[in-house]
């Protein structure tokens, strides 16, 4: 008997999902129908503030599937549909259909939810003006290159993290006077430690970016219509544009509806095999809580390589696999022009507040043999408990060929390592790629003679 999956949302985590399955089945064995509200799927969002700086060429360079590939799979894909509405008891989704503006019901065996998250939009005075806006879609991204063809060249960026940062280096580089308004003391604050955040403060400064640290918004002046001003506690500035990166919440209202477990992170819960607490239906990506591997709390981590794996998981198992997800560490990476900034695990704050009897040490390095050229210096910080040596976390600020260090330490992390064993690793050297002393190395021994 023909079984029917439903997936609401066509993008990481949904097409992921659906892409999987249909390896696992047949379409004789699972028909697969997708609904995705806007007009396009699989798309590399993460790449859209490379898009607005000129580094990625077109929009279609970010575009990983079509709809017409998916369908040319086997998988049905509806771009333009929405679904308003979950009925377990019936096993069934109503769908309106955006382009004819009418509504039907649509039965499921098995549901994956994939609803995503969506950016955070406080309440403020003129936000619905015209130049205000948030680089979350092609869209967004369209509407900013006509704000500039039309002559904007003061630009104000709300929020200091990955995003802020990544449309800050873009439209630095369109040649625009940026402003970045954030409300804490430091940028990337959030995810690094007071310590290491002043190195990203000062590359901003280097680049002419008037960053504004310790400042609220409170609204925006618009006159005909258009933003011409952010006001904030300390004063207006004047804009041209206005990109809001204040980070995301899930999308988890229609799984709320329909009575579907929802955490107090907001995202909808789920099991390691991204089955929800209602029978026959799933959730994977940005709208889902997950497990941290160090604390055991739920979090809500929205990055496209957690969407991607989770879905590939419930594909997997809704196929008549079994595989699970393996919790999340919040390893992340960005860069501001040549300086890279990479985290994992816990930071020193994060580890305290988690209840960790934890100390973070800071070393020195350099990213290549001294004598080498281009050799590049980094900052890492190591987090570890005392007594056990234990690592839980690691932050990265460097020149080129710094950030994806990163990666070893997560390594680490996942694997439950002690910094001791992490000092001991055998890791590659030659003068154009490290010291003889990898950095990750050096700051492991130091760490592990401070605990």
């Amino acid at each position: 008997m023909t079984r029917r999956l439903v997936v609401i949302g066509g993008d990481a985590a949904g097409m992921s999902a659906a892409s999987q399955a249909r390896r696992m089945q047949s379409a004789e064995a699972l028909q697969i129908v997708v609904f995705e509200r806007s007009s396009r799927t699989s798309y590399a969002a993460c790449g859209l503030p490379y898009l607005i700086g000129g580094l990625v060429k077109t929009p279609d360079d970010l575009i990983a599937r079509t709809p017409q590939e998916h369908r040319a799979k086997g998988i049905d894909v509806r771009i333009r549909h929405e679904v308003v509405a979950i009925d377990p008891k019936a096993g069934s989704v109503t769908v309106r259909d955006l382009e004819a503006d009418r509504e039907f019901t649509e039965p499921y065996d098995e549901l994956l939810i994939a609803t995503g998250a969506s950016g955070i939009s406080p309440p403020w005075p003129g936000i619905d003006a015209q130049g205000v806006l948030q680089l979350r879609t092609l869209d967004d991204a369209a509407e900013v290159e006509r704000l500039l063809g039309a002559g904007a060249r003061r630009a104000v960026v709300v929020g200091a993290g990955y995003i802020g940062l990544e449309v800050a280096e873009g439209l630095v580089e369109r040649g625009l006077h940026v402003t970045v308004v954030e409300r804490l003391d430091a940028p990337m604050g959030a995810v690094l430690d007071a310590d290491m955040a002043a190195g990203v403060a000062a590359a901003m400064r280097a680049a002419g970016i008037d960053l504004r640290l310790g400042t609220a918004v409170t609204g925006f002046t618009v006159v005909d219509g258009r933003v011409t001003a952010v006001e904030t506690g300390a004063g207006p500035i004047p804009a041209d544009l206005v990109v809001i990166g204040l980070g995301v919440r899930p999308n988890a209202g229609l799984a709320r509806a329909a009575g579907i477990g929802v955490g107090e992170a907001g995202g909808i819960t789920v099991d390691d095999h991204l089955r929800t607490d209602t029978p026959h239906i799933w959730a994977a990506g940005d709208c889902v809580e997950s497990r941290h591997r160090l604390t055991g709390r739920s979090m809500v981590v929205a990055l496209g390589t957690h969407a991607n794996k989770q879905g590939r998981v419930a594909g997997t198992n809704i196929g008549g696999g079994d595989d699970a997800f393996g919790g999340v560490l919040g390893t992340a990476i960005t860069r501001f022009q040549q300086m890279e900034v990479a985290r994992t695990g816990l930071t020193e704050r994060e580890a305290a507040a988690a209840g960790f009897d934890a100390i973070g040490v800071l070393t020195e390095a350099s990213s290549r043999a001294q004598y080498f050229p281009g050799a590049q210096p980094m900052t890492i910080k190591l987090v570890a408990q005392r007594g056990s040596a234990r690592l839980l976390g690691a932050q990265i600020v460097g020149g080129e060929g710094s950030g994806k260090r990163i990666d070893v330490l997560a390594t680490a992390l996942w694997n439950d390592m002690t910094v001791a064993e992490l000092a001991g690793m055998d890791l590659s050297y030659a003068p154009p790629f490290a010291p003889v002393w990898d950095p990750v190395l050096l700051a492991a021994g130091k760490t592990a003679a401070r605990i």
